[in-house]
């Protein structure tokens, strides 16, 4: 058996956001409750440069109360996702990319969101200024060698999910993971 749903409201609306909760049966028969967080997809972007640098933000994050290492990234609405990976990478560090290659698109929290996140592969990069980072409450910005990205990772100095899946689907595109099938 599937899960089923019974009947559906919504809970909250916001310009970002919905939230429904949904009553459903559960797999095994049961009745339950759901709340699912509705949004539009969004865009990462894994800007590497030539000198196999990755481009990150230091952003505040406003629901943990934390400053977070990240890729650019950003909300896609229902705007093209490489129109706006684009917009995304110079709003949030100045930069635009000759070379986009789409490399992926993930299911973030498919546990409580229907949010499907596009990755984007940005390299050819220049610095044409025009980023409005203290809206998004970007501290920083800035090349980190893609060796001392992966000790941040496993050191837990980069601990964003979406991040860290971006980060793998870019390895993985670049041939620098091995996996054995």
């Amino acid at each position: 058996m599937t899960w089923r749903t019974v009947s559906s409201k919504l809970v909250y609306r916001n310009q970002w956001i919905s939230v429904r909760e949904d009553q459903v049966v559960r797999p095994d028969g049961t009745p339950g409750l759901y709340g699912v967080v509705e949004t539009t997809p969004s865009v990462f972007i894994v800007a590497l440069s030539a000198a196999d640098e990755v481009l990150l933000v230091t952003q505040d994050r406003y629901p943990t109360g934390t400053a977070s290492v990240e890729v650019p990234a950003g909300n896609a609405g229902h705007e093209d996702p490489l129109a706006a990976a684009q917009r995304e990478l110079q709003e949030e560090t100045g930069y635009v990319a000759a070379s986009w290659t789409p490399i992926g698109a993930l299911e973030s929290m498919n546990g409580i969101c229907t949010e499907l996140q596009h990755v984007f592969l940005a390299r050819e990069l220049t610095y044409a200024g025009g980023d409005a980072q203290a809206e998004d409450g970007i501290t920083a910005a800035g090349f980190v060698p893609l060796d001392e990205v992966l000790e941040r990772i496993r050191s837990g100095a980069i601990t964003d999910g979406q991040s860290v899946s971006s980060l793998l689907l870019a390895l993985l595109t670049l041939d620098r993971v091995s996996v054995d099938r």
